[in-house]
């Protein structure tokens, strides 16, 4: 879309607030409907409009293929962490209120870094396969053109 003023242009209008409106739904998931799932979708389909809008290399140079992967193992990691600190202090896996003196502060932690491993590992997953099935069909093995 080298040529293609309009959606180049709407694209740098939209994609900064596709990623502002995934980073209110992953805040706001633990008082409304919303959450790590919508909003790591959310950031992904602000990722994939910029790969078509201004082509799947340069996404790359954004975003390359070596933090998509981090960001699988680091969802998983932050996740796990939270069910770990709980054990560690003093609780079940993933029993939050021992997070805070006030179980209630435990409660509002655990969900909300819950749910940023979740939005992490969404995400990376979506670009993960994304940039398979982008890059399928090009000449380079990396999906380059």
């Amino acid at each position: 879309m080298v040529n293609d003023l309009i959606p180049r242009v709407l694209g740098k209008l939209l994609i900064p607030f596709i990623l502002l409106f995934a980073l209110y739904v992953q805040f706001h998931g633990d008082f409304g409907p919303g959450g790590g799932f919508q909003a790591g979708v959310l950031f992904a389909a602000g990722i994939v409009l910029h790969a078509l809008i201004f082509g799947l290399a340069n996404t790359r140079r954004v975003i390359p293929d070596a933090l998509v992967e981090a960001m699988l193992a680091c969802g998983v990691l932050i996740y796990a962490g939270v069910g770990l600190a709980g054990i560690l202090l003093g609780g079940n896996y993933l029993d939050y209120f021992v997070l805070d003196p006030n179980p209630v502060h435990g409660q509002h932690r655990g969900i909300f870094w819950v749910e940023v491993g979740v939005a992490v590992t969404v995400c990376g997953v979506m670009l993960q396969i994304f940039y398979l099935f982008a890059a399928r069909g090009h000449d380079g093995a990396d999906g380059t053109d």
